[in-house]
């Protein structure tokens, strides 16, 4: 089997696994998607190939910029302490082992409601901070990986160029 098809195969799981692990926090997202894109760049080589890990990395990077900035500005505004993110997020965790599926967003909204609630001493008030973080994050979520899609589709462009 040739070396270019080959390592197109392993750049393809790697952008599989990255679009997983913008979903799914356990798992590195972008940073697996520009792993895979400089892979590829690097055996590919050539203008086209480092174009396709530029414009695929320079994408990456701003939705990963982007779910922090949006959802920091959220988290300040509603005056939410990163603690309760963290410990929505390790909650989180533990409800995606705990309840298959649905374990991770049930996790991270129980776990950052119980934090709000412990914060604000007030069901009304964790409910409302909490929903507010959860949508939040749902926001960073969606824009990185709408922008880590942007990149997936510039190197399938890329490899349909080259092969």
């Amino acid at each position: 089997m040739n070396t270019d098809v080959v390592v197109s195969v392993i750049t393809g799981i790697l952008v599989l696994i990255g679009l997983a692990g913008i979903v799914v926090p356990v798992l590195p997202g972008s940073v697996t998607i520009i792993v895979g894109l400089l892979l590829w760049a690097a055996f590919i080589g050539g203008p086209l190939g480092w174009v396709v890990f530029g414009v695929g990395a320079l994408l990456c990077v701003a939705g990963m910029l982007a779910t922090y900035v949006l959802t920091g500005r959220v988290l300040r505004r509603e005056k939410i302490p990163n603690r309760s993110v963290v410990i929505g997020l390790v909650m989180g965790v533990v409800g995606m082992f705990l309840v298959p599926v649905v374990g991770l967003p049930l996790g991270f909204a129980v776990g950052i409601f119980a934090a709000e609630y412990l914060r604000v001493g007030e069901v009304p008030g964790a409910l409302r901070s909490s929903w507010q973080a959860i949508k939040a994050a749902a926001r960073g979520i969606l824009v990185e990986f709408g922008l880590s899609g942007l990149a997936v589709v510039t190197w399938l462009v890329g490899l349909s160029l080259r092969f």
